[in-house]
């Protein structure tokens, strides 16, 4: 049994994560979102944190989330439904983007604006570097869903760069510094989607989140 969850949660969690797959639509306004009819989750981050690499991880698809070399390239919410019962929502990243500061600020409220006004958002997976921890920028981030009281999960990325006993050392300092955040859910997933580490537990995550 992994943390937090038995054999079977994890593989109800696999199989619904292998059903059909497919992106639904990008909106650039919140105007053009779709109905609030199935669950959401939303990913959230800094534009090179691997949250395009970690949805494919997630529905193991390797090109239905476009990773691109130029951080700061998606500007709509893009929105990817699984098996007609859930969808998965890809947020515009922040910092590093090559962008005009308009149009930073214009792709950047349409994030915010999605998480103040979304009914059926379950919750949002904030992505950290585990290489790097929790920056400045990620506290804003933190910050707009407290406000927004959008329940969220920090989830490190890239956790096959360091070594078990520093991931852990990420992991409980992730968790001191969400300690007093309101809307934190106070357990943080490391993982890896080069490597596969951490993926079932994220999975089942999303699945208690979305339907329980």
């Amino acid at each position: 049994m992994s943390e937090g969850f038995t054999a079977d949660e994890l593989e109800a969690a696999r199989v619904l994560f292998a059903h059909e797959v497919k992106f639904m639509m990008g909106a650039v306004e919140i105007a053009g979102l779709p109905p609030a009819d199935l669950p959401e989750v939303a990913f959230a981050g800094r534009s090179n944190v691997g949250k395009s690499s970690l949805i494919n991880a997630l529905v193991n698809r390797h090109g239905l989330a476009r990773a691109s070399n130029e951080p700061g390239r998606t500007r709509e919410v893009n929105f990817f439904v699984l098996d007609e019962q859930l969808r998965l929502v890809d947020l515009p990243g922040y910092g590093f983007a090559r962008a005009s500061r308009g149009d930073v600020k214009k792709f950047q409220n349409l994030g915010r604006d999605y998480l103040r006004g979304r009914p059926n958002l379950k919750r949002a997976y904030l992505l950290i570097d585990a290489r790097h921890g929790l920056k400045d920028v990620d506290e804003e981030a933190m910050a707009a869903f407290d406000t927004a009281a959008v329940s969220y999960q920090i989830v490190l990325t890239k956790a096959d760069k360091l070594k078990a006993a520093e991931v852990d050392k990420v992991v409980e300092q992730t968790l001191k510094a969400i300690s007093r955040r309101p809307a934190a859910f106070p357990r943080v997933v490391a993982t890896s989607a080069a490597k596969g580490l951490g993926i079932p537990e994220l999975r089942a995550e999303i699945i208690r989140a979305a339907f329980q």
